[in-house]
């Protein structure tokens, strides 16, 4: 009887002898900065300037760079902030006003922003026919938008639909 007791317990005591104390949170790196101490590592990922390139070419080496032309709606008097980052405490990059055209390129994960390269304004020294910021093409792989034209994010609610 002591031997069946023995050969039960004595390998959950072995493993307890073994055990480590530290907490699962104190071995995981935070954010990015790997192999930082958790107490000089910010919990706010917004302490920092954020941004996050518009990617391009989502849709395969096949189909255009940016599937989808949008026009901004509804943007009211000061027009829609186009963003660095698809949260709200981005940084601002530009005001799109109304009617303003823009390829969207890509979405957030909660579909609630639109990564998108804005075409020049009508009027602009830049605006000419056939104008399409290098997105109207197929590219062979995903990658971030390096054009000439604007890009960042918009909120989707504020962006209509209208080719693609």
């Amino acid at each position: 009887m002591f031997r069946l007791i023995a050969s039960l317990f004595l390998p959950a005591l072995l493993l307890t002898a073994c055990s480590d104390s530290r907490e699962v949170a104190d071995e995981l790196p935070n954010s990015s900065l790997a192999g930082a101490a958790r107490a000089d590592v910010s919990e706010s990922r917004m302490d920092a300037p954020v941004a996050r390139p518009v990617v391009i070419g989502e849709d395969g080496p096949r189909l255009d760079a940016c599937g989808t032309l949008g026009q901004v709606t509804r943007s009211g008097a000061d027009g829609l902030a186009l963003r660095a980052a698809p949260f709200a405490d981005a940084k601002v990059l530009a005001q799109l006003g109304e009617g303003q055209r823009a390829f969207v390129c890509t979405r957030s994960i909660d579909q609630k922003w639109l990564g998108v390269v804005v075409l020049p304004a009508a009027g602009a020294e830049t605006d000419a026919p056939g104008v399409d910021c290098g997105v109207s093409s197929p590219v062979d792989r995903k990658q971030p938008y390096a054009g000439t034209c604007a890009s960042g994010w918009v909120a989707s609610a504020y962006v209509r639909l209208i080719g693609g």
